[in-house]
């Protein structure tokens, strides 16, 4: 795919995978259609035991700027974890090449060839933008639907973040909530974060389908726990999942005992007491909007 012209900005990739051989093809033909490459791709393999190994050679033999690195674990994953200390140890190995933009892709997604040339552009539109995504579509009725957002969510499977931004939230956080703190962080610190819902891009397996549903709404209890969130807006949060989320009811009650497991457990947040404060508020402020 031809570079396109007038463009100076430099972005890295770096893609932590497990056994994802069903997805991985998809991804990676959607990056060779690029308008705008990364200086680097590093797919990260965490363990893979499945045919992914083979499929990311395949393209790292006839692709000098795709790259793979592998880490041997045990087959256990720690939801939300492991996948980000991934990320880390492949950026630390290659964060001295030069660029200007951080991206964290997950290999389980299918990327319109203008993805990254387009969010790039708005961020150099915009100096004060610091985390970005497109926004997803997930396909489990047979049609690709997209699936909303928070205005000032990118989605944690394909972020874009400016050098100098990651640099002042040091980073991702090693930890479950990793992909709401960087936002937390970022807007206290007073960068923008944002989707656009004009960018859109397929997530080609759906979120949860490894752990199971029931396991994912407690699993987002427990995150919003841990990234500071506090119990009035939590309540709505509950609610609104028991009467349209999956499963019915039960997916509410799930995310509630998740928050209260967390919140009893003794477990230190994630956050500062500031951060959490600023967090609340700008939570808050979105069930009170319509109000005002």
């Amino acid at each position: 795919m031809t570079q396109s012209a007038a463009f100076t900005s430099r972005y890295i990739v770096v893609s932590p995978v497990k056994d994802e051989e069903l997805y991985i093809e998809r991804t990676i033909q959607s990056m060779l259609k690029q308008t705008v490459r990364p200086v680097q791709w590093l797919i990260v393999d965490d363990g893979s035991t499945d045919r992914t190994p083979a499929i990311i050679a395949k393209y790292t033999r006839d692709h000098d700027w795709i790259k793979s690195m592998r880490i041997d674990r045990g087959a256990v994953r720690n939801l939300g974890v492991t996948e980000i200390r991934a990320f880390a140890t492949g950026y630390e190995s290659i964060r001295n090449i030069p660029h200007d933009y951080v991206v964290k892709m997950d290999c389980d997604l299918e990327l319109p060839a203008d993805y990254f040339e387009r969010l790039i552009r708005e961020m150099d539109a915009d100096p004060k933008l610091g985390v970005v995504s497109g926004l997803y579509r997930e396909n489990s009725t047979g049609e690709w639907r997209p699936v909303k957002m928070p205005s000032y969510h990118a989605a944690g499977a394909t972020k874009v973040v400016r050098l100098q931004c990651f640099r002042d939230i040091d980073g991702f956080v090693l930890d479950r909530g990793w992909d709401t703190i960087d936002e937390i962080r970022a807007q206290f610190k007073g960068w923008k974060t944002r989707h656009f819902d004009d960018i859109q891009f397929n997530h080609l397996k759906p979120e949860g389908s490894k752990a199971g549903s029931l396991s994912t709404c407690r699993f987002h209890g427990e995150i919003y726990y841990l990234t500071g969130g506090g119990l009035f807006f939590f309540l709505f949060k509950s609610l609104h999942r028991a009467i349209s989320g999956s499963p019915f009811l039960i997916g509410g009650v799930a995310m509630f005992y998740g928050f209260v497991k967390a919140s009893l457990s003794g477990q230190k947040r994630l956050v500062t007491d500031d951060e959490s404060r600023f967090y609340q508020r700008m939570l808050n402020r979105r069930i009170l909007k319509p109000l005002v």
